[in-house]
């Protein structure tokens, strides 16, 4: 069996768009094949409209850096305030930006999977989604994927 690595990503907020492009950029280093399938939410990594702009929620989001009661985190604008800290922590540590890991996947070989049936529930068109993707994928067809991969993460 090659090294093989199977993620799919299932949230498109900012926090939570860079794990799955982080290993998978790195499984690519590593020699290993690997592929991410983008639904639900996770589309929105991969949707030319937002993948530039990708939120962070304080709301009920524990692992923020500065502990912000959920209360304050309803305030207006909070929002903005919590993804601007978090690209700047990224910037601090010379971290890419979301458009700039996709494209570093697309160009190790990663294959970015979008998912058919999200497509179609959402409503988003296959030209709405970045060049970089891959043609759209069925859960059946990941699903093949995946069963050949030593590591298969849901994220």
């Amino acid at each position: 069996m090659a090294d093989r690595l199977a993620i799919i990503a299932s949230k498109g907020t900012l926090d939570m768009a860079y794990p799955p492009l982080i290993l998978a950029s790195t499984a690519a280093a590593m020699d290993m094949e690997c592929a991410i399938f983008f639904t639900f939410y996770g589309l929105d990594i991969v949707n030319k409209k937002k993948y530039a702009n990708l939120k962070v929620a304080p709301v009920g989001n524990p692992a923020m850096p500065m502990p912000v009661p959920n209360i304050v985190g309803m305030i207006p604008g909070m929002t903005a305030v919590a993804s601007k800290m978090m690209k700047d922590m990224m910037k601090k540590a010379k971290q890419p930006t979301i458009p700039e890991m996709v494209k570093l996947c697309a160009e190790t070989g990663v294959k970015l999977w979008p998912c058919e049936l999200t497509l179609q529930v959402m409503s988003i068109k296959p030209e709405d989604l970045i060049p970089e993707v891959d043609k759209t994928c069925g859960a059946a067809a990941f699903l093949d994927y995946a069963a050949e991969a030593n590591i298969s993460l849901f994220i």
